[in-house]
């Protein structure tokens, strides 16, 4: 539907590796899912941060589970900068 507005160009999709819209779930599943909230947070910083500067934000990605983050960690951090883009780490 963006595409065929001709606003392809504006969107981006980025999706979060194990992420529930659920955080209650997390508690439940610690092993195989993550909070969103985290990665909002870091989501809307680099937004700000592109916005100041006038960037062009990257195409959409898959930010990966952090191998070996423990329940604790992915309940405070998402980092963006480990996300992949169609496949390849970037």
């Amino acid at each position: 539907m963006v595409r065929r507005a001709g606003r392809g160009a504006l969107h981006r999709y980025y999706r979060v590796e194990d992420g529930t819209h659920t955080d209650s779930l997390v508690d439940a599943f610690p092993d195989r899912l993550r909070s969103l909230v985290p990665c909002h947070r870091s989501a809307f910083t680099a937004l700000r941060g592109w916005l100041a500067r006038s960037r062009v934000p990257p195409a959409g990605r898959t930010g990966p589970r952090p191998p070996a983050a423990d329940a604790a960690t992915l309940l405070t951090t998402c980092p963006l900068g480990r996300c992949r883009a169609k496949g390849r780490r970037v």
